[in-house]
């Protein structure tokens, strides 16, 4: 083939395909599995502190560490098997150990993470998941485990990937702490698709717990919500009131707007990521395969009646909060064409008192023009009968008598030289 330059990232996106495979778990085993996400924009989180945190784990077992900016791992500490994953906003260890307890669900199953190194996490827990996987027995051995190592009413059971394995859980958080899982292998089930089930079952346990973060922040939008609600319809019933102020409304309307705009920014991400939690949710069980164990409750039938009620709530809280938002946008542009209206009408009402004053100002300047002739011709009068006194010797007429004839050429002239300066 002849040479070409490869896009820079070809081979690490191919590569990340298959960076993740599924652990391969010969029954009978247990795994410990543990989910951790920082507080706060965990998204935007440190990232160093997670590896840094996996790096700690690693140097107690002398193991060597993974490549910089690595997101996942997988590798033997002691005599268990690790395998870790960075998320977008939590990582996950789990630990996989050959052969199983006399006492199911030990805490001391739990013991592979030394308990000052959980003290020294990052984060904080989401949530932890204890497995046991033993080979399939009789379905009444099934049956009595059951009932012993869950609550019964909250107890999903199913057969998986076509009878390889029945998987069973409550979802209930025990004693010790951990969610419990059991899978009980058939005889011809390998020890990848073990692991698979195993795999499936954490990230469903993972993503319903970080997908139910969006229902606690659901119920705690609530109360905002319904004030900001009320506020909003009392603002938009005084709209119609002759007495209400535009101005002063408008204000408050704006002011709900901006704190709706807030809680919508805030809530963007968590209900974003509820949405894709618990789409991944449906799709690891749909992966699974279920088949009813004896008239049980399946993992979809224990997620339909448990779970969907609970998105429900969260979809129902953001398109409240959308509603609402737009709602007040609408009735702020009501209300600010409504003051634009108030104001426009407020202009004209201007714009006919200054054309009054115009008229006011234009009689008043012609009754001053009227004025500025007669005191202009008075002056003239004066000085051009001056001028003409002299003739009284020659002509025999009186001063009067002469100011008398120049009085009215006079002010006539003064009248037309007025008006030609004006009209300039």
């Amino acid at each position: 083939m002849p040479p070409i330059d490869d896009h820079p990232q070809r081979y690490k996106l191919a590569n990340e395909l298959h960076a993740r495979p599924f652990p391969a778990m010969a029954s009978p085993c247990t795994a410990a599995y543990i989910a951790i996400k920082q507080s706060g924009p965990s998204a935007t989180r440190d990232r160093s502190l997670d590896l840094a945190h996996l790096t700690n784990l690693l140097d107690r077992h002398g193991v060597a560490h993974p490549q910089p900016g690595a997101t996942h791992y997988y590798g033997q500490i002691g005599k268990h098997w690790l395998k870790w994953e960075q998320h977008t906003e939590f990582v996950t260890y789990t630990v996989f150990s050959e052969g199983v307890r006399k006492h199911a669900f030990d805490a001391a199953e739990f013991e592979v993470f030394p308990s000052d190194w959980l003290a020294a996490s990052p984060g904080q827990r989401v949530t932890s998941v204890l497995l046991r996987i033993e080979n399939e027995s009789d379905q009444d051995q099934i049956t009595t485990n059951l009932r012993d190592w869950f609550v019964p009413e909250s107890l999903a059971v199913s057969s998986m990937l076509d009878g390889a394995a029945v998987s069973a859980g409550d979802f209930r958080i025990d004693s010790n702490g951990h969610i419990r899982f059991a899978v009980f292998a058939a005889s011809h089930t390998g020890a990848r698709r073990v692991g698979r089930i195993v795999q499936r079952l954490c990230e469903v346990e993972t993503y319903k717990a970080m997908s139910m973060l969006g229902f606690g922040h659901a119920q705690t939008l609530g109360p905002k919500l319904n004030a900001l609600d009320r506020q909003l319809t009392d603002l938009m019933g005084t709209m119609s009131h002759e007495t209400a102020v535009p101005e002063e409304t408008l204000h408050a309307l704006l002011s709900i707007s901006s704190e709706l705009e807030s809680l919508s920014a805030q809530g963007s991400f968590r209900f974003g990521a509820t949405g894709a939690y618990e789409a991944i949710v449906g799709q690891r069980i749909e992966a699974l395969r279920e088949e009813r164990f004896m008239g049980r409750q399946s993992f979809g039938e224990f997620m339909m009646r448990r779970y969907e009620p609970a998105m429900r709530t969260v979809q129902s809280a953001q398109r409240r909060l959308d509603a609402m938002s737009q709602r007040s946008i609408r009735a702020s542009n009501l209300l600010r064409t409504r003051v634009d209206v108030d104001r426009t009408a407020q202009n004209q009402a201007l714009l006919e008192s200054l054309d009054g004053r115009a008229d006011q100002q234009l009689k008043l300047q012609r009754t001053v023009e009227g004025l500025s002739v007669v005191a202009v011709s008075y002056y003239a009068v004066s000085l051009v009968s001056y001028a003409l006194y002299p003739l009284t010797e020659v002509t025999g007429l009186s001063k009067g008598t002469i100011t008398a004839f120049v009085t009215v050429p006079v002010i006539a002239l003064v009248w037309v030289v007025l008006r030609r300066i004006q009209r300039r």
